[in-house]
């Protein structure tokens, strides 16, 4: 008989990230992605992130939350090899998994006690990949001498995917220039190309568009050019 265990929340995520689709595949792809983490009564007391300030990174144990998958399955196919070969669900960071609980290292910026207006317990991070809504259910301090590992491989993935080039139109480009920050982090997360596998290769003539923070981001892809295929930004529309 297997024993089963009841975890609650501890924190909740603030996320520019509301929607799962863009969202980078690993954690610290995209340096400029914001997020707060808000603690959870009765956690939300500085007594609980007291020298937490001292690290500059920290591990987030999170829920899949808007992974509506019932059923798990021992093999999955990871976009890592186009979506058309399986692995092991254990060998790969596949969402849909026995129990859907993630891991991620994401950057410290701040430890706060007081966030627009309302006291509490948040954490400022960058350099993430939660979806706006998780719950948190463990946070704890990033080792550099224990989880740093000089001699560690993974021989499924030897380097991060090769970027693709990200470009705006005018318009798109005169609207971002009083938001530098907001442009990077678009550009981060479109040149690692979040198209799903299968659509790859398809009709360039599809337009694409995910929310990004308070904003409508739209984009097509362009013709190849020296083996590389290009994003163009077309359309960047604020959310009221």
């Amino acid at each position: 008989m297997r024993e089963t265990f009841t975890v609650s929340p501890v924190a909740v995520v603030h996320s520019c990230f509301k929607e799962k689709f863009g969202i980078p595949r690993q954690p610290g792809l995209a340096p400029e992605a914001k997020a707060i983490i808000e603690l959870l009564p009765p956690f939300n007391v500085p007594d609980a992130v007291d020298g937490l300030a001292l690290c500059s990174h920290i591990w987030v144990h999170f829920l899949f939350h808007g992974n509506h998958r019932q059923n798990w399955k021992p093999k999955v196919k990871p976009p890592r090899l186009g979506g058309n070969k399986s692995m092991g669900v254990f060998a790969t960071r596949s969402p849909v998994r026995p129990n859907p609980i993630g891991l991620s290292v994401v950057a410290l910026e701040r430890v706060l006690l007081e966030y627009r207006g309302r006291d509490g317990v948040f954490l400022a991070i960058a350099a993430h990949d939660l979806l706006d809504g998780t719950p948190v259910i463990d946070i704890k301090p990033y080792l550099p001498y224990a989880d740093a590992l000089a001699d560690a491989r993974n021989d499924f993935a030897l380097a991060s995917p090769e970027l693709l080039n990200v470009s705006f139109v005018d318009e798109v480009e005169q609207i971002l220039t009083s938001w530098p920050e907001f442009k990077r982090l678009i550009g981060q997360v479109l040149s690692q190309d979040p198209r799903p596998a299968y659509q790859k290769g398809r009709s360039e003539e599809r337009v694409y568009g995910m929310q990004l923070s308070h904003w409508d981001v739209r984009w097509r892809y362009l013709p190849h050019r020296n083996g590389l295929q290009r994003i163009l930004v077309t359309e960047l529309i604020e959310r009221a």
